[in-house]
């Protein structure tokens, strides 16, 4: 199963500020032991909210609204993509996920083509399995 683990922004991260040096050394120890284990797929933090956009949908109507965004709390610093058996072994691994002194992880299972076996024509299958293919994470 693939899951996304998505870290929360915070204070100092919406300021652009860098982390400690030794946060780097934690964090790429514990990343290092994901790819050793064959779990990581894809890993990368985010800049600050005030360098995005965001796209407000009404029917046919667009709105774009530049960043920054107000609620640091709600926003996302970063994205780990990982393959493991189930929910309780990603959980298992991200409890152990160096510098998350405050706020929280979130843990969301990918949506994958087999999800939807019952709905999907064998067309529709084979296209998805095809992009599945051709993407970098496969």
């Amino acid at each position: 199963m693939r899951f996304m683990v998505i870290t929360k922004a915070t204070a100092a991260s919406e300021a652009g500020t860098p982390p400690p040096t030794e946060v780097f050394d934690t964090m790429g120890k514990f990343i290092q032991e994901l790819m050793d284990a064959g779990v990581l797929l894809a890993a990368d933090g985010l800049h600050p909210s005030s360098q995005g956009a965001r796209i407000y949908s009404d029917g046919e109507k667009k709105t774009v609204v530049d960043g920054p965004f107000a609620e640091t709390k709600e926003l996302i610093g970063g994205f780990f993509l990982v393959e493991t058996k189930s929910l309780e072994e990603c959980v298992e691994w991200f409890k152990r996920m160096p510098g998350q002194d405050e706020g929280n992880i979130e843990i969301r299972r990918v949506i994958q083509a087999e999800d939807f076996a019952e709905t999907m024509t064998d067309a529709q299958r084979a296209a998805v399995e095809q992009r599945d293919q051709e993407t970098r994470y496969n």
